[in-house]
């Protein structure tokens, strides 16, 4: 089994793609902090310990592996998390930057996320390391993530907010954009048809689920017929309702859990 590990509702798109990718066989668990979401507004050392009780709950299910399905524990917790499952850890940074520094022509790469992930520079630093003189912009866009919770993802009111947050970008000779926050895949078409064709897309959850392939060996309860499982801490109700607008289904084992039982 593999654990997937959001503080909310976002990380159903890395998931959704882990389930494209991976052998049918392969059993998922997701974890959702929903009564401590958003994880962008606190301290470090708040994440990190969020993170491990998380992981720590993942473990004692029978994982094996960990995806880190959160930008922000992605940027501040994952050294925290080695050890806690027995296979790998793996954030949804890393391949993001990966697939944007292969995909880049001349080195302009924006990338676009909540104010949180912005803040943190894990981004253009992962960039920069990977391609020295890299020109990188970065730009938060906060609406992007209640538009598309409440499913407005292709309308005047996405394509306004699209226009306003990312126009300017093509003007700027950027050749690549990173969809740095697990919401912003929903929003795909309208930031596509903003930018234009001569910007080439980077959606960082399907780049975690194709390096999620190649990490992670077959898992030892892979033959499990059980479906996938949902965890929340919170308004399991809410997360029913967005996350069958996220996945196109319905989620049919869905559990509100308490992390320190």
């Amino acid at each position: 089994m593999i654990g997937v590990f959001d503080s909310g509702i976002g990380g159903l798109t890395v998931y959704q793609a882990l389930r494209r990718s991976l052998p049918a066989g392969e059993r998922l668990l997701y974890l959702g902090d929903t009564a401590r979401v958003p994880y962008g507004t606190k301290g470090d050392a708040t994440v990190v310990r969020y993170a491990v009780e998380g992981a720590r709950f993942l473990a004692r299910r029978g994982v094996e592996a960990l995806v880190v399905a959160c930008n922000t524990m992605s940027a501040v917790a994952l050294p925290s998390l080695a050890g806690i499952v027995p296979g790998p850890v793996l954030g949804v940074i890393e391949p993001g930057v990966e697939a944007a520094c292969r995909a880049t022509r001349g080195g302009a790469i924006g990338v676009i996320g909540t104010a949180a992930t912005i803040k943190s520079g894990a981004y253009p630093s992962a960039i920069v390391r990977r391609l020295p003189g890299a020109r990188v912009i970065d730009r938060a866009c906060p609406l992007f993530v209640p538009l598309a919770e409440e499913g407005w993802t292709d309308n005047a009111v996405a394509r306004a907010a699209a226009t306003e947050y990312l126009a300017d970008l093509p003007e700027r000779g950027l050749d690549t954009l990173v969809l740095g926050c697990t919401h912003y895949p929903l929003l795909r078409g309208v930031i596509a048809a903003t930018v234009g064709p001569s910007v080439a897309l980077v959606d960082s959850a399907e780049e975690t689920a194709k390096t999620a392939r190649t990490l992670f060996p077959r898992s030892r309860s892979g033959a499990d017929a059980e479906e996938d499982h949902f965890y929340v801490t919170d308004s399991s109700e809410r997360f029913r309702e967005v996350g069958a607008r996220f996945l196109g289904r319905e989620l049919n084992r869905l559990e509100l859990v308490d992390l320190a039982q």
